[in-house]
């Protein structure tokens, strides 16, 4: 697929670079900036954007803003985020468009790069990937009343792993149980929340975030 990178390390962008040219990806282009991380990805409208949360000039969550600003002109981008700390209302921002694409990860799963490749291909065609530590953290932000209070046991857990950006195989593999069974609990927590299959949302992303604020 062809991939755009935005870091403002050199050293971080050429060591992505090599893991995506080796796994037979292009990187299409590099920079170093939020506002010139919009401008070439609404160019050349690459496979997948993948982007540093902080970058110049604060430090802060231009990455971030970058991706929110891409994503109001073009809806359907998909970004991977990459941060070396958790800030989990980061994602929470992105997600809540409801549309899917979406990745958030911590610097060091780079290393693991059979997880990393794995989770760039799930984002690059519409899946959601979170970074295990950061639902770890948003399952932890409960509020007084839960929403999702009629989700049973083992819906939760099911949504827990589709936060992660699991398949429903690899929620089936995860559960030891048959994807009959899994896409039977996705289908009751999906009527449970109201979402209906004629609703253009992207309805994992949209169960995964009423989960996570829940």
């Amino acid at each position: 697929m062809r991939i755009l990178l935005a870091d403002d390390s050199v050293l971080l962008r050429e060591g992505l670079r090599l893991i995506l040219t080796d796994a037979g990806h292009e990187v299409v282009d590099q920079v170093g900036n939020g506002e010139l991380m919009v401008a070439r990805a609404l160019a050349l409208r690459p496979d997948l954007v993948i982007s540093d949360i902080r970058m110049p000039p604060s430090h802060t969550d231009e990455g971030l803003r970058a991706g929110v600003r891409l994503r109001a002109e073009w809806p359907q981008a998909p970004i991977m985020l990459l941060s070396q700390y958790i800030v989990v209302s980061y994602a929470e921002e992105l997600l809540a468009s409801g549309q899917g694409g979406i990745g958030y990860l911590l610097k060091d799963r780079v290393s693991d790069i059979d997880t990393f490749l794995d989770a760039v291909d799930r984002v690059a065609v519409g899946g959601m990937v979170l970074d295990p530590e950061v639902v770890a953290q948003w399952m932890g932000r409960r509020r007084v009343q839960d929403p999702l209070g009629q989700l049973t046991a083992r819906e939760r857990e099911v949504m827990e792993l589709m936060a992660q950006g699991h398949t429903n195989a690899g929620i089936a593999r995860a559960m030891v149980v048959t994807e009959g069974a899994v896409e039977k609990h996705t289908q009751r927590i999906f009527a449970k929340l109201g979402l209906r299959g004629d609703q253009e949302v992207h309805r994992r992303v949209t169960a995964v975030l009423a989960f996570l604020q829940g």
